[in-house]
């Protein structure tokens, strides 16, 4: 054509002019090592066809050659690992991928190279290799399975993760909207722009690097001139007005409940942050997500050279790259004949277009003609010539009744654009719990009647192509008239002054429905119609499937892994239902859709991570004396996200050594420990008693003000889930605290590392299982710092700092608790011991922990005080045998379990009851927690270890239970151990085995209780 842009000298494929790329801003890059040059403004596919690159990736299966398919998300073909090292990431599209300077990238599963893969064997054979194969094949003989998962495993998979920690930063962002717009093309910018001139506050947010949606690659007109003016002059619209925020490169990935969605934004190559996760909750949702072409299924039509024909548009159209010679446009729809006009604009020979509908007319058939291109209607492409790349393309004639007839007429070409119609992009509609429906004249799938608001899952909209409206006249008019009623139903009403453009409206013909294109060889016997360009799911395995009896389209997607490559099935899935549904012989209807799960596009592990990572990936909590025991020598160990002193070792000291010392001063003098970390849980309210009725195994409603009880908390499967003690606070408490207190006022305890959890599980069960309960809770761990004293000097010495209290047994009996000053702080004190001696809880407000803590420490000395650490409290509640939930539970055991039975009400019903109650809970043969001692008083089993009631030379032997807890006991002279052994409280005085590497060790059972059976030093 004389009109034709030349061609560039410099790109062989690049257009001398036209395109949004900056041509003055050229960038370097390598592939597969050879180095290319591109412009500011390409993509990474974009400057590789502008290169003449026609081979970018091997397939998963066959490893045969692919080329770059399409110019966004639904890219199937063209996965690289972009980078090297720590920067490196694996199975990007090379569609999606911004070119910059610097730019290295790698083709994935191909070995040793794209061009000559030693994979592509497979190809070879095929016919070994149908859907399901590794279903059948790997089943026999099973000696030889090891054998199987080690070359199982080397093929899986595609790009390598990175080994070293990434280098790039990455922010979350949360903000509120009252109208968000999902797409930023011709449909979402209306919307944008009329729920903005409410007073709404609006967030549009669109996945390319610039505004404009399909509009970018296309050569319309809107007010008379090119439409991408109108985008520069609605963005620019948009971006002054102060209550409107703009995200360009930022995709919606998920749609979850109450209107909340979690968006990505890439950020510029160089930017201080590489992505930034936005969660937004939005009172009114609109989506424009536009479309996605779907190709037709025919033979050959996976060759490098065969495109989608909007994408052969894009190219054109935005980056100014010619993607063939000679091209063929093969389509089922008017849509692609924009595609033969634009190459032939372009300078493109165009062999012809290849329509399977019976008659194709229309202004846009009449355009094609009158550009002397041919128009072939009722035919198909049966063949593609070729391997590597497109030679030639043989069509024929379509039969009535289905196949094809005539003699095949060959056709030139190194380009085949295809379509076979547009699939809206329901992906998030769907996740909002709208229900899609099948249109039979679109041929696809669109938001079902729920689109309408008032009776959307969510307050959610479609419009545009998103909606099924392929007219731009449409989708500006969609668009405005959702953007007022969004923001209308926000609140805002104010009368909507934005007006539909002018813009020409261009009606096209059905498309013609045709799922799987006739071949003159019989689909699986040497013709290949690939469904799923990336997995190799071809015609034939779906009918294969269906042979097979898999008719739900969820269980053929897992048998033949369709929809399950890089893309998921945004180019294959409808084609694949179609074609499920024709070796059905149903209606695509009846088979309906695989469920959209977030994300819409892969999300990276960095992205959501954020800044928590490294030092900031969980807070470390300290406690107001950490200083203190920093400076005594403490060794520390993370109890949750606590830092809590492990031991105090003195210069010379072993662990041992520490620990023994530790716990001897514990029980002849007077330890002191920091507990500031147990959960403290503030629980108020007429119906707290109720609360704790319902969440504890034992009863609450006579527990007194100044008393305490100890809990034991289930989950619903009637599983020990926590532990405590809960105290009642009394009502004349005084003024100091500021304390309005009554009978329904407690302080529950919980263990450290389930603090979270618990107040979580509590939270949970009010607000959404008992919402009629009048209960308020609130964590108070950080408020009160805690103190205990323990030992038969802990009374004399907390004596001297409370005076006028008495301390005696008598008077303040184990299990209450007092208010009092403690070295004139406001305290709480609690007769409560983990350790089975005489101990004081002491809780003052946080900011006086160090201090009080210090002066305690220097009075102490003279009755032999001494801080002792986590593990010389474990064994000191080890030798009164207390359990620790997590170490003497695991998920699988019950009250009775620990003989615990007395906990268990009779007469009330708790969470965790029912399950309580089966057979199994109480079934012969299940562990049961009983103490060990060794044969040897010095040996120490090892936690964790197994135990047998006969040993055998060689394993398998038959386990009775583990250990769950064991020390050496300073105390006692000799070690302890607790287990959980099946029908242990009936063993008892048997002999148990722990057979470990090199040696055995005989442990006798016993009782779990060690010291002080009667608790005459817990009361005294």
């Amino acid at each position: 054509m004389s009109g034709a842009p030349r061609l560039s000298k410099r790109h062989s494929k690049r257009l001398s002019e036209g395109g949004r790329i900056d041509r003055g801003k050229s960038l370097a890059f390598t592939f597969n090592g050879r180095r290319y040059r591109g412009f500011t403004g390409d993509t990474l596919a974009s400057a590789l066809l502008a290169n003449g690159v026609r081979v970018v990736g091997r397939s998963f299966k066959y490893h045969r050659p692919r080329g770059i398919f399409s110019a966004g998300v639904e890219e199937p073909n063209a996965i690289v690992q972009l980078e090297t090292g720590a920067a490196t990431r694996p199975n990007l599209q090379a569609t999606e991928i911004v070119l910059y300077d610097g730019l290295s990238a790698t083709s994935v599963n191909c070995w040793p190279s794209v061009d000559f893969d030693i994979g592509a064997v497979n190809n070879a054979l095929w016919r070994l290799l149908p859907a399901g194969f590794y279903y059948k094949t790997f089943m026999w003989p099973a000696r030889f399975w090891k054998a199987y998962e080690y070359v199982i495993r080397h093929a899986a998979g595609l790009g390598r993760a990175p080994s070293a920690a990434d280098p790039d930063t990455y922010d979350k962002m949360h903000d509120h909207a009252d109208v968000l717009v999902v797409g930023g093309g011709p449909a979402g910018l209306m919307a944008a722009l009329a729920a903005a001139k409410t007073g709404a506050r609006v967030i549009l947010a669109e996945q390319q690097t610039e505004f404009g949606g399909a509009l970018v690659g296309e050569r319309m007109a809107i007010n008379g001139e090119v439409a991408m003016k109108w985008v520069g002059h609605t963005v620019e619209t948009l971006a002054a007005m102060e209550d409107v925020r703009l995200l360009s490169h930022c995709t919606a990935f998920g749609y979850y409940d109450h209107n909340y969605l979690g968006l990505a934004e890439t950020r510029p190559q160089g930017s201080a942050t590489r992505q930034r996760i936005w969660k937004v909750r939005a009172r009114q949702v609109v989506l424009a997500t536009g479309a996605m072409e779907r190709p037709l299924v025919f033979a050959g039509n996976d060759r490098p050279g065969v495109m989608l024909a909007g994408a052969v548009r894009t190219y054109v159209n935005r980056y100014g790259v010619r993607p063939g010679r000679k091209a063929v446009v093969f389509t089922n729809n008017d849509d692609a004949y924009r595609t033969a006009i634009d190459l032939d604009r372009a300078g493109v020979a165009v062999a012809a277009v290849i329509d399977v509908r019976p008659e194709a007319d229309g202004a846009l058939t009449d355009e094609v003609r009158g550009r002397d291109i041919a128009v072939l209607e009722n035919s198909a492409i049966v063949a593609v010539q070729g391997s590597k790349s497109v030679r030639a393309v043989e069509v024929m004639t379509l039969a009535e009744g289905g196949g094809v007839g005539g003699s095949p007429r060959i056709l030139e070409c190194d380009l085949v654009a295809s379509s076979g119609g547009w699939n809206p992009a329901v992906h998030l509609y769907s996740q909002s719990g709208g229900k899609a429906r099948f249109d039979e004249n679109l041929l696809a799938f669109v938001p079902g009647p729920s689109a309408q608001a008032a009776q959307a899952a969510q307050a959610v909209r479609s419009v545009g192509a998103a909606n099924g409206c392929f007219d731009l006249k449409g989708c500006l008019e969609q668009g405005r008239e959702a953007g007022r009623e969004a923001a209308a139903d926000a609140g805002f009403r104010k009368k909507n002054t934005v007006r539909t453009p002018d813009c020409q409206s261009e009606e096209e013909a059905l498309a013609g429905p045709m799922w799987v294109v006739p071949s003159t060889k019989p689909v699986g016997h040497g013709a290949k119609l690939f469904i799923d360009l990336h997995n190799d799911v071809t015609a034939a395995d779906i009918q294969l499937a269906a042979r097979e009896g898999y008719h739900s389209v969820e269980h053929v997607k897992r048998y033949t892994t369709l929809g399950m490559g890089p893309d998921q099935g945004k180019t294959g899935n409808i084609p694949g239902m179609g074609a499920l549904a024709e070796a059905l012989k149903v209606k695509v209807a009846s088979v309906g859709t695989t469920v959209f799960r977030p994300p819409f596009t892969p999300v990276t592990f960095g992205a959501l991570a954020g800044r928590e990572v490294g030092e900031l990936f969980d807070p470390v909590r300290l406690t107001p004396m950490h200083h203190w025991h920093q400076q005594a020598g403490a060794k520390f160990e993370d109890v949750g996200q606590w830092k809590r002193p492990w031991y105090y070792p003195k210069p010379g000291e072993s662990m041992s050594d520490a620990v023994n010392r530790e716990c001897l001063a514990a029980r002849n003098a007077v330890g002191i420990v920091d507990a500031t970390t147990l959960g403290k849980i503030d629980i108020q309210g007429p119906d707290a008693r109720e609360l704790l009725n319902r969440v504890y195994t034992n009863a609450w409603n006579k527990l007194a003000p100044g008393r305490c009880r100890y809990g034991l908390m289930l989950g619903e499967d009637g599983m020990v889930m926590d532990d405590g003690v809960t105290s009642c606070l009394s009502e004349d408490l005084g003024e100091n605290l500021g304390e309005n207190l009554g009978e329904n006022h407690f302080l529950m305890t919980t263990t450290t590392g389930n603090a979270a959890r618990v107040m979580a599980w509590l939270e949970e069960w009010v607000q959404t299982e008992w919402p009629e309960l009048k209960v308020y809770m609130n964590s108070v761990t950080e408020a009160w710092a805690t103190l205990t004293l323990c030992g038969p000097r802990a009374r004399d010495l907390l004596g001297e700092f409370t005076p006028g209290m008495d301390l005696s047994a008598e008077a303040f009996p184990f299990m209450t608790w007092r208010r009092g000053a403690v070295a004139g702080i406001p305290a709480r004190i609690f007769r409560i011991s983990f350790t089975g001696e005489s101990s004081f809880e002491i809780n003052v407000p946080s900011t006086y922990g160090l201090g009080l803590w210090t002066a305690l420490i220097n009075a102490g000395e003279k009755y032999g005080i001494t801080p002792y650490g986590t593990e010389a409290m474990h064994v000191l509640r080890a030798e009164k045998g207390y359990i620790i939930v997590g170490q003497e539970t695991d998920g699988t055991v019950t009250p009775h379990d620990l003989g615990l039975d007395g906990m268990v009400s009779k007469t009330k019903d708790f969470i965790g009851r029912r399950s309580l109650a089966r057979a199994d809970s109480r079934r012969a043969g299940r562990k049961q927690l009983v103490g060990l001692l060794t044969e040897d008083p010095g040996q120490v089993l090892p936690e964790g270890a197994q135990m047998v009631a006969e040993t055998k030379p060689a394993p398998p032997m038959e386990m009775v239970g583990h250990v769950t807890s064991s020390y050496y006991s300073a105390n006692l002279g000799h070690s302890i151990a607790l287990a959980m052994i099946k029908d242990g409280r009936e063993r008892l005085g048997q002999t148990l085995y722990a057979p470990l590497a090199g040696k055995t060790i005989k442990a006798e059972i016993t009782g779990p209780v060690f010291f002080d059976a009667e608790g005459t030093r817990l009361h005294g």
